[in-house]
């Protein structure tokens, strides 16, 4: 495909994209089709050849449609809708049409500047503590800000290792010869039973061990429950080093009582990140901010874009008060 098919093609798609929201309504909402529907439809073996592009578009709908699950059909009500808008799409073909590697500044300065001036945008929208911004009001770096991860969850197991790492060492400096293996044994994280199951995983990773805690009627966890397992666990020779308070949990949108959790954890030293994954977004209508009441106890803050933002896969934001931590 040389620049002007592209630019033919490119065309072409944008129409196909336009028409298949024009018309979604006429579409099965859920696909009607056994697993492996696939595989009687498309060869089993890579073309040795390659194929027209007129033939790859028609797979599309041959193939393809009839296996998808349309999240912004009118009557896809299983989850939120999936998050897009015509702006978010234009902009994925920006992103992919100027292809960079956005690692380290040099590797491209624009992509590592704008992302940190525009969290910090959304940091004074959401009315974050300014702890969390990577510049103050003056206009001087600090050492908060935003960076943008792939999901939640990678988001909670950033934030878990940053705590581990510091709390090793914190270990290690109370009790010297202490090795890394031996410190990390003693470490244990807490969440709700209502956290997302992402967090298990984060502590399997992390090589942790991990609790949860029990919620009251309404599924929310409170400050008695985790400071009763914060002083069990210590007195049984463990460390207590990270808390993670849900605002927004998958299965029922209940909300931790941060006003409580918070302090208990600054007066134990936990890392507490809070993972608004789902009901983040409504955090910007002043209304709602209150529900967010207790994040200057957090070291580090997480929302989906992607869910109510209009924003396409994947743009999850995560802030920390310390991002040198992290």
């Amino acid at each position: 495909m040389d620049v002007e098919e592209f630019r033919q093609r490119g065309k072409e798609m944008v129409d196909m994209v336009a028409d298949y929201y024009s018309n979604i309504r006429e579409r099965r909402v859920l696909p009607n089709i056994d697993p492996g529907y696939l595989s009687s439809l498309i060869p089993s073996d890579a073309p040795h050849e390659p194929e027209k592009w007129e033939d790859v578009v028609k797979d599309i709908e041959r193939a393809i449609m009839p296996g998808m699950t349309h999240w912004l059909h009118p009557q896809f009500h299983a989850y939120y809708p999936a998050g897009y808008s015509f702006p978010s799409i234009l902009a994925d073909i920006l992103c992919s049409g100027i292809p960079n590697v956005y690692f380290t500044w040099i590797a491209s300065p624009a992509a590592t500047e704008l992302e940190q001036i525009v969290l910090d945008w959304l940091a004074k929208a959401l009315n974050l503590p300014s702890d969390f911004l990577l510049k103050n009001e003056i206009g001087e770096v600090q050492q908060g800000g935003g960076v943008i991860q792939g999901s939640a969850s990678e988001a909670a197991l950033i934030a878990m290792l940053a705590a581990r790492n510091e709390a090793v060492k914190k270990l290690q400096s109370n009790c010297p010869g202490l090795k890394d293996h031996e410190a990390v044994g003693l470490l244990i994280a807490y969440g709700s039973d209502q956290a997302h199951s992402s967090l298990d995983k984060a502590a399997r990773i992390a090589g942790v061990k991990f609790r949860k805690l029990p919620t009251d009627e309404e599924f929310a966890l409170r400050g008695e429950a985790l400071e009763a397992a914060i002083k069990e666990d210590t007195q049984a020779g463990l460390h207590p080093f990270y808390f993670l308070a849900t605002l927004g949990t998958t299965s029922s949108c209940a909300f931790d009582k941060l006003p409580e959790l918070g302090p208990i954890c600054v007066k134990f030293g936990l890392w507490m990140h809070i993972d608004a994954a789902y009901a983040g977004s409504a955090f910007i209508c002043p209304e709602y901010r209150p529900l967010l009441n207790g994040v200057e106890f957090a070291e580090s803050f997480n929302f989906n874009a992607h869910k109510w933002f209009l924003t396409s896969f994947d743009c999850s934001c995560m802030w920390c008060v310390d991002s040198i931590m992290v």
